[in-house]
């Protein structure tokens, strides 16, 4: 078997994260665009993530050089499958303990759209995009994200191609709508053995009966969101909305809330807040029904409209009739609460994929090179979790800057033990993730493209050593005072 060819290697920490990747691709030249675009899009943003960005060549100019055309060829003409990439990915995903899936976590399915000027895109079209909240001409695609109180990260993803696309429009057999994609994700997270609470969507998929029943066909819970304007069939006189069911409800205040549920909401940080949750026992809805009901709220007497949720669910209440027939576990009110209130990561997930790895960047015009630059900004968000799972297992490096200081410390023998018996640490957000990897990435990168743009010689002793002490993951602290 012929040997390996050798490639320029990455700083050790996402060396080793590509190394789980290797295999997939046949060729030396794969490999190495595999880490360099990686690098490229875990840099700062003082550039779009467009393939002149990547490959740090000129804008416009740039694009004809050869770095560039080998960065357009890598996606769109490689000989290398995204979904390998997407099964190798969520394999070292689920082996790591602190990011593998768990019966506490969901499946959060959403829709993002980003603009895209022009027709040559595929998959554009005039459509609404609800991250700008209007009719544009634009991509949509449908995401699968799980999630959990800690960690969250995507699964899959799908574009939606418009009916224009089709011969026969809506009828024709290929066109699939986005609740059709939605319920696609699912089943392929339930063939893979992919472990969630419930499913967890908004109100465009909570109106849709069919999208429900689809789930119920699988046997997976869920916890939907409703309009606030959602209202069912009723005799005259009976409650037929939900804004009729929180009046009858007797809420005064929160000494005498009436039916209302005191329901305490902790967030990350460890604050916490009051809310209110009310299960409606009305016609359609109620214990013994197939759906459940419930109106989670910050003030009951207004019911605003940023901080209320009108959820309905096929989770079992506890000690229910169905809760004893049922192969899904059953879930009180402020668990439902719970589960959906976890919904709010898919919208942090999608900003930072979209602004800090650039989602909505690609300069590419393909159906394959698309999901390809897609299935790589989400390897570089994996990375992020695996490079922090990593750092936390190993024992701590001094950054450079403690290396090389020379002040004496300032702190007497109290305050060290003091510091030694503080608890540790909690487990950082993504943003903290990705500012710890771009603080070797970036000046390992910088300092070597500075110093070939200056000289054609080898760096001197000193620079060689600090970029030698970057590869290896030693960051610099980007915030110090001087």
């Amino acid at each position: 078997m012929t040997k390996r060819r050798a490639i320029p290697t990455a700083p050790e920490p996402l060396e080793a994260y590509a190394r789980h990747f290797d295999d997939l691709f046949g060729k030396s030249n794969q490999r190495d665009e595999f880490r360099r675009y990686l690098e490229g899009l875990l840099l700062p943003t003082e550039r779009n993530k467009t393939l002149t960005g990547l490959a740090n060549t000129e804008p416009y100019v740039g694009a004809q050089h050869p770095r560039a055309q080998g960065m357009q060829w890598f996606l769109s003409e490689a000989s290398w499958q995204e979904k390998q990439v997407q099964e190798r990915r969520l394999q070292v995903l689920f082996e790591e303990p602190s990011t593998a899936p768990n019966e506490q976590g969901v499946l959060v399915i959403d829709e993002h759209g980003d603009r895209k000027k022009g027709q040559k895109t595929a998959h554009s079209g005039r459509q609404y995009l609800a991250t700008m909240g209007k009719t544009d001409n634009g991509v949509v695609s449908v995401t699968s994200l799980w999630a959990d109180e800690d960690v969250y990260y995507p699964l899959d993803f799908e574009p939606y191609t418009p009916a224009d696309y089709f011969a026969e429009g809506k009828q024709d057999p290929a066109f699939r709508t986005k609740l059709r994609i939605a319920l696609d994700l699912v089943q392929q997270a339930v063939q893979a053995h992919i472990s969630f609470r419930a499913v967890v969507a908004d109100n465009f998929y909570g109106e849709d009966c069919e999208f429900r029943r689809g789930l119920r066909d699988l046997n997976r819970g869920y916890v939907l969101a409703l309009k606030p304007s959602h209202a069912w069939w009723h005799p005259k006189g009976e409650i037929g909305s939900f804004q009729e069911a929180a009046k009858a409800a007797g809420w005064e205040r929160a000494e005498h809330p009436g039916r209302w549920i005191k329901v305490t909401r902790t967030w990350r940080s460890g604050s916490s807040q009051d809310w209110w949750a009310l299960e409606l026992d009305i016609r359609p809805f109620g214990p013994g029904k197939q759906e459940r009901v419930i109106i989670a709220t910050t003030d009951p007497a207004t019911l605003p409209e940023l901080t209320t949720f009108y959820l309905i669910t096929n989770l079992p209440a506890p000690g229910s009739q169905r809760a004893q027939g049922s192969e899904l576990v059953a879930a009180s009110v402020e668990e439902v609460v719970r589960l959906y209130g976890l919904r709010m990561w898919v919208e942090q997930s999608y900003k930072q994929v979209k602004y800090a790895l650039g989602w909505s960047e690609y300069q590419v015009r393909s159906d394959r090179a698309m999901r390809r630059h897609w299935q790589l900004v989400c390897c570089a968000f994996a990375f992020c979790w695996y490079h922090q799972a990593h750092a936390a297992s190993e024992e701590p490096q001094a950054s450079i800057t403690q290396m090389i200081s020379t002040e004496p410390s300032q702190k007497n023998k109290a305050e060290k033990k003091k510091e030694a018996k503080a608890p540790a640490r909690p487990q950082v957000s993504w943003p903290k993730a990705l500012r710890a990897v771009r603080a070797w990435l970036e000046p390992w990168v910088l300092l070597q493209r500075f110093w070939q743009a200056w000289s054609t010689h080898p760096p001197p002793p000193q620079l060689q050593s600090l970029v030698d002490c970057l590869g290896r993951g030693q960051a610099l602290f980007l915030y110090g005072t001087f």
